[in-house]
């Protein structure tokens, strides 16, 4: 029965517009990185490393906490929507597992938008003329730990849209989170602050900071922000009203 919801959620999507924001948002970032990388080429002297914190500095604070919002708001409010929360309710299958399988659909939206950000990452990388070899291990560790913090981020902006009804303002408090994000990561704090984790995760201001503070750090406190997101939101659900 979990399968059927998550199927149930991907169909949800199908003919959903958010698709075509999953697809072209993360060009302009990719276009506003390369520019910045090209006008302070002198004192980036990194490469592919210095491309990418470029190319991140817009994506994780702006862009990419937008777009969670936008699909965790969109999927909450579909729920809304013709009373669907009564359909939804009523199927034979645990309530928490309401909230787990929305979480598992944003997870793997967040993972192609990883995905499609390395891959302009590199084209980008390629346009400007990069001649060392693309960090492809890099890379995949940077995207999959981006999507790990991203699912971070996920599950509290779905919770928000539980309480929130309204569409607009749980993504303002997305895009709040990811400026917010950056000022922690400034003080430090970026390994433990929920809405810095992304780019904490997709190493953003240093690409080499994860290593040096070691990946499992970073995997527990991703994994208990997401067991009590989950927590929390399936004891409001269960305590929803049909």
């Amino acid at each position: 029965m979990f399968f059927k919801m998550l199927k149930a959620e991907r169909m949800k999507l199908k003919r959903s517009p958010i698709w075509i924001a999953f697809v072209l948002m993360p060009i302009v970032p990719a276009f506003l990185g390369t520019v910045n990388y090209l006008g302070n080429i002198e004192i980036l002297q990194s490469e592919w490393y210095s491309l990418w914190t470029q190319h991140t500095l817009f994506t994780c604070y702006f862009f990419l906490p937008i777009m969670i919002g936008i699909y965790c708001s969109y999927i909450m409010h579909e729920e809304e929507n013709n009373r669907n929360w009564n359909k939804v309710l009523t199927m034979p299958q645990g309530r928490n597992m309401i909230f787990i399988s929305k979480l598992i659909m944003a997870g793997s939206m967040i993972l192609l938008s990883e995905l499609w950000i390395g891959a302009l990452f590199v084209i980008s990388g390629k346009i400007v003329g990069l001649t060392s070899p693309v960090p492809w291990d890099k890379i995949l560790i940077w995207c999959g730990f981006g999507t790990l913090g991203g699912l971070v981020m996920a599950s509290i902006q779905l919770l928000i849209s539980l309480f929130i009804k309204n569409f607009a303002l749980p993504i303002a408090i997305a895009l709040g989170g990811g400026l917010s994000g950056l000022m922690f990561l400034a003080k430090g704090f970026g390994h433990i602050w929920p809405y810095s984790l992304m780019a904490y995760g997709m190493n953003s201001n240093a690409p080499q900071k994860i290593y040096e503070s070691g990946y499992l750090p970073f995997l527990v406190i991703c994994v208990i922000y997401i067991i009590l997101c989950s927590a929390f939101a399936s004891l409001i659900i269960k305590k929803r009203d049909i």
